[in-house]
């Protein structure tokens, strides 16, 4: 046999990618894989990955099994993003009813107040104690309460009364 033989057959063992045909036509009238006389059969090649091994079936990628566990994956993450907007505007709406007078709230523009007057939904904010400048706002700009008022819930819940 000629050396050529003996080197396709070592690049079908090694590599495990090289078919039958491409081996006779390197070297070899059997149209196989030509190996060397007193060579031992090497173990069975496997093709290119995904494809059956020796004795079992071919791995499914989308089983039924992954389809539920994805499936459940994205009803979860949907659930969690809709809950946490939930739970910020129940937690604005609480902070909005609990507004009272002499509160010192910033505006969604950053205006900083103290709340003079609230009526349905429009608070008037004193901005400038010299000048006694006040601005008319609606009850949703209001950001966040900077400070409460002196007996307030919110005071009390930070002092521990």
């Amino acid at each position: 046999m000629s050396h050529t033989g003996g080197y396709a057959s070592f690049f079908i063992a090694q590599d495990g990618a090289a078919s039958g045909t491409q081996a006779g036509a390197q070297g070899g009238a059997s149209g196989g894989a030509v190996g060397v006389p007193g060579d031992t059969p090497a173990a069975p090649v496997t093709g290119a990955p995904g494809t059956p091994a020796a004795g079992g079936a071919a791995p499914r990628p989308f089983d039924s099994t992954f389809l539920l566990v994805m499936l459940g994956l994205i009803i979860f993450m949907f659930v969690v993003s809709a809950l946490g907007p939930r739970k910020e505007k129940k937690k604005r709406e609480q902070m909005l009813s609990a507004i009272k007078r002499h509160d010192r709230v910033q505006t969604i523009g950053g205006v900083i107040g103290s709340i003079v007057e609230i009526k349905n939904d429009v608070v008037v904010l004193k901005v400038d104690e010299s000048s006694n400048t006040r601005l008319t706002v609606v009850k949703s700009a209001i950001h966040q309460v900077v400070q409460p008022s002196p007996g307030s819930p919110v005071e009390e819940a930070k002092t521990g009364a």
